[in-house]
């Protein structure tokens, strides 16, 4: 079994993101870059399937050199290809584009992505992929066991959960239930820092381009309310909000 998972580098979550003067592009000096915790999960999967089933593992990222140092991390969990399309990741669908042309005579039986980056949060980049693969896609996948050649898929959907059966090969997006990240051991750090790196310069046209960034609006103050005057309550959402 080839196993491929689509990793992403991010912002640190705890990161405060600035824009340049003109709001056209991201501010990124002095921001702590991550893996996307999403692909974490789809990652612990990955190895799990790897422990269980013998499978190889290949991890792939579009992105600068900065970048290595999230493909590294991958190693030390257990990862055992790492490739890097050297170009800057500037919409889903050419990213999708660039790992769909890679994924296409490598045989590979599973494609695992996480649910969404938490920086754009676009969510499209596995169904992108598996529209360009022509693979069944199972999205929001919390749990996957894999028997042969079929897969039996446990997903979200609104207000519960569905199971399905999916033959191989298939793309699956995870959320945080499919696996649980992985912490690297020494030994595992140690050789992680001279596995090679595949590096592929290769770049397609971007048909999207992000004009400009706004940041939401604040949130207003909260007005705490005595439970003994509920009354109050009443005037503001009838005079003020005008509800009622």
């Amino acid at each position: 079994m080839k196993v491929l998972v689509c990793i992403s580098k991010t912002p640190d979550t705890t990161t405060k993101i600035a824009f340049s003067s003109d709001h056209a592009s991201v501010n990124y000096d002095g921001v702590k870059f991550i893996l996307n915790p999403y692909d974490e999960h789809a990652l612990a999967k990955a190895m799990e399937l790897k422990e269980k089933q013998g499978a190889e593992l290949t991890v792939i990222n579009v992105g600068t050199a900065d970048s290595d140092q999230i493909i590294r991390k991958c190693f030390a969990v257990g990862a055992d290809k790492g490739v890097r399309i050297n170009t800057e990741p500037m919409s889903g669908t050419q990213v999708a584009r660039l790992i769909a042309n890679y994924a296409a005579n490598q045989s590979f039986d599973v494609i695992l992505t996480g649910r969404e980056s938490i920086d754009y949060n676009g969510g499209m980049v596995g169904e992108l992929l598996a529209e360009m693969l022509d693979m069944p896609s199972i999205g929001y996948c919390s749990k996957m066991e894999i028997e042969g050649n079929k897969a039996t898929l446990t997903r979200f959907i609104d207000g519960g959960e569905e199971t399905l059966e999916a033959l191989l090969p298939l793309v699956v997006s995870a959320v945080k239930e499919l696996g649980e990240p992985r912490i690297p051991n020494m030994r595992g750090i140690m050789q992680a820092r001279t596995k090679p790196i595949e590096v592929l310069d290769e770049n397609v046209e971007v048909h999207t381009v992000t004009k400009q960034y706004e940041a939401p609006v604040p949130k207003a103050a909260c007005v705490y309310i005595d439970a003994s005057e509920p009354e109050k309550l009443i005037e503001i959402l009838h005079n003020e909000k005008k509800l009622f």
